[in-house]
């Protein structure tokens, strides 16, 4: 007699209680067709009520008594099959980060939204080539900035999705639409969801590599050609091409009929980088992006599992794209921080893409010019291939950068936000036409206490990490607990200019536009961009040249090319150099050479000054100097002094209720039961209040964990986990994990 064979299931992840597997027999006549992964009808409790489930294991072995387990009712035909990968790796995530299974199914499995076809608007050129390049002629020699960009990008698309018009281009509606009155262009509506590129030619013209690019390409395929598919580190200065590297991997990955996937931060999904892919590949491409609905998002997956497509370009969450033919993730600017999921599981995509690719056999490669700490230390020891592109392609230099000591303009009697010298260069720049972009990183805002005359920054002993400032007149640490009473004189030089930065960048505008009345400012930050549109309303103003200043937070230094601006002004970069977080200096580093980055990317040269209190810091100088090796070489000795990542790993346990006392008990418990486990080598610290330490009447007390060895800290959280469902008096409180934290809780 043939043996039985078993089922666990988890019932369809929208039942939040249901959240473990349950058992079901496999009937005879579905042991054939029944594979992990796939959807199922099942009858569910007393009543025997029909629910979806997904398949996660089969067995031979019953965990229940076989009499009171119960069969598979159906497969489910209309659903769309779950590739047995993606439910691996939803398990994975659910060991190595935390959290439930229905939370980690819920990540990678696409949810259907029930939502009606919205309308999908395109722009198109009804002149001929002609006509058309005479009217372009004529925007230009009137300076009518706005129509000539539309117009120039229509000559060369013939159309365009609306989307991109008004949020890519920064074009009004109302440019738009006077355009469509002089019969120049026509806007056509169409009620279905559709592929944002359909219809889109490739580009046929090849694009030849130079030596480093091939290099990196030969290196990549070499490998792949052998059946080995590894993780790349592609490490090359800004304006090396490494996209060009990206586009070809992508050309030999489809040419062995795989597929690819290319995460992009979302704030750099610009028109510019994703048209480049959409000229290479034409519509076999589809994009993710926050704008789009479930429902749409719904739409993209489904065609990826149809194969209509072989290019997913998106944000952290395209990484779950369900190509059944995976061969090929590329993650661009590897080392910026939304890469790491905020929600449970707190999964960080790097990581993440690694094991999908193990599962898929497929290449991982990961570029940027400021590579993340931990990901150039792997490829220094091997785990990752590190791939090196030193040159630029372009001849255009990088931009002349100052350093100014803030200290010595209080010295001098300048007590203003702006110093002398970017004063000085932003008159300069005024005069001839050209923009300039202040930047202040509201990051840092979390309260650090400074001197202006001295720059000594209050810090913990224990820690090394800024204490900040509460309302209740502590100064306090939130990575152990210390504290201690805050101070009105500085306590290494004297000074009674010791408090917290308290310039924002409303007061940043107001200060400019006193210096320079005759000046057009814009301000760009939470406030100013709250309304739906008003994010892609000023940056198409300042497109357009309506305005001299930008001046704004950090979403103005990422994504965007503006090749009029010649001058960056970075406010005081110790906002975020002295934020309460071990990684402070590598954020300040990438940062500024970021903001550097957006000065003279035309044709005109640029300049940039970095005001600081600290400017002999290493994370200042190495970044003005664009040594990024230099900086990596001061911050791993940091990292090592003090047990932080990547040296060790470090594991934080947040406990949040209504109530503190129940907060600090359950941490107070974990932190017994950690104890009882014995690790050697593990290294407790607190519980402590959270950075934020109440929010909605939520206490929030965390526990800091290092060891050496990742694994050990993943078995730590398997044992609390355990001890939290055996323990009903904490049911009222929130447990949540986070493996070597970005942000913190």
């Amino acid at each position: 007699m043939e043996m039985a064979l078993y089922a666990n299931i988890i019932i369809d992840i929208s039942h939040e209680k249901l959240d473990r597997p349950f058992q079901y027999r496999v009937p005879e006549n579905m042991k054939n067709a029944l594979k992990i992964g796939m959807q199922v009808l099942v009858p569910f409790g007393n009543g025997s009520r029909m629910l979806r489930g997904y398949v996660i294991e089969l067995t031979k072995e019953a965990e229940y008594d076989v009499q009171k387990i119960k069969e598979i009712a159906s497969i489910c035909e209309d659903s769309v099959a779950i590739e047995t990968q993606l439910i691996a790796l939803a398990f994975w995530m659910k060991k190595n980060y935390g959290g439930t299974m229905n939370q980690a199914l819920k990540t990678v499995i696409p949810i259907k939204q029930k939502a009606a076809a919205k309308e999908k608007r395109r722009v198109c050129l009804t002149l001929v080539p002609e006509e058309a390049n005479v009217r372009l002629a004529e925007f230009e020699r009137k300076h009518n900035v706005a129509r000539a960009r539309l117009l120039e990008a229509l000559i060369q698309e013939k159309e365009l999705p609306y989307e991109v018009v008004t949020q890519k281009l920064h074009v009004a509606l109302s440019v738009v639409q006077s355009m469509e009155k002089m019969g120049i262009l026509c806007v056509k509506t169409e009620q279905e969801y559709r592929n944002p590129v359909k219809g889109r030619k490739t580009n046929d013209c090849h694009i030849v590599l130079n030596k480093e690019q091939q290099a990196a390409v030969d290196a990549v395929q070499k490998d792949r050609m052998a059946g080995w598919f590894g993780t790349y580190l592609l490490y090359g200065v800004t304006g090396s091409g490494k996209t060009e590297v990206y586009m070809e991997l992508i050309a030999h990955n489809i040419a062995e009929g795989k597929q690819a996937i290319v995460l992009i931060p979302e704030i750099a999904l610009t028109y510019q980088t994703v048209m480049r892919f959409y000229d290479r590949f034409g519509d076999r491409i589809s994009i993710l992006n926050s704008r789009l609905s479930a429902g749409e998002r719904y739409d993209q997956f489904l065609r990826a599992k149809r194969g209509e497509i072989d290019i997913m370009i998106g944000p952290r969450s395209a990484l779950f794209t369900p190509f059944s033919n995976l061969g090929l993730i590329i993650i661009d600017e590897e080392h910026e921080n939304s890469y790491k999921s905020e929600t449970v599981p707190r999964y960080h995509a790097r990581e993440t893409a690694i094991e999908r690719a193990k599962m898929a056999g497929a290449s991982v490669v990961l570029g940027s010019a400021t590579p993340s700490v931990e990901s150039f230390a792997k490829a220094l020891q091997g785990e990752y291939q590190l791939l090196r592109m030193s040159k630029r392609i372009a001849e255009k230099p990088l931009p002349a950068c100052y350093t100014v000591d803030l200290r010595e303009e209080l010295k001098m009697g300048n007590r203003s936000i702006l110093s002398r010298k970017l004063q000085e260069l932003m008159e300069e720049r005024l005069a001839k036409g050209e923009q300039i972009m202040l930047f202040l990183n509201r990051r840092g805002m979390s309260g650090f206490v400074s001197c202006r005359a001295c720059g000594h920054v209050m810090k913990c002993p224990h820690c090394d990490v800024s204490l900040s400032w509460h309302s209740n007149g502590r100064l306090v640490c939130h990575y152990c607990g210390y504290e201690e009473p805050e101070v009105s004189i500085c306590p290494e030089c004297g000074s009674k200019y010791i408090s917290g930065f308290k310039a924002g960048t409303q007061k940043i505008e107001m200060i400019v536009k006193k210096r320079f009345p005759k000046a057009k400012v814009l301000r760009m930050d939470f406030d100013t961009t709250r309304n739906k549109e008003g994010h892609e309303k000023i940056l198409s103003a300042f497109a357009n040249q309506e305005a001299d200043i930008l001046v704004g937070t950090q979403m103005i230094v990422k994504g965007h090319d503006f090749p009029n601006v010649t001058l960056v002004g970075v406010l005081a970069a110790d906002l975020s150099l002295y934020v309460s977080d071990y990684r402070a200096s590598e954020r300040t580093f990438q940062l500024l050479t970021q903001a550097a980055g957006r000065a003279g990317r035309g044709e005109k040269p640029g300049e940039v000054v970095i005001q600081t209190y600290q400017p002999e810091h290493y994370s200042v100088v190495t970044a003005a100097k664009q040594d990024y090796e230099a900086f990596f070489r001061q911050e791993m000795e940091y990292r090592k002094m003090l047990c932080y990542p990547p040296v060790w790993n470090m594991l934080v346990i947040l406990s949040a209720a209504r109530e503190e006392e129940a907060a600090l008990r359950a941490a107070n418990r974990m932190r017994r039961v950690i104890a009882a486990l014995g690790c050697e080598g593990l290294f407790v610290i607190g519980p402590a209040d959270a950075a934020v330490a109440k929010v909605n009447d939520i206490y929030k007390k965390v526990l800091y964990l290092k060891h050496e060895d990742y694994g050990l800290l993943v078995d730590v959280k398997d044992k609390l986990e355990h001890f939290l469902n055996g323990n009903r008096d904490l049911k009222d409180v929130m447990v949540q994990f986070d493996f070597n934290p970005m942000n913190g809780f």
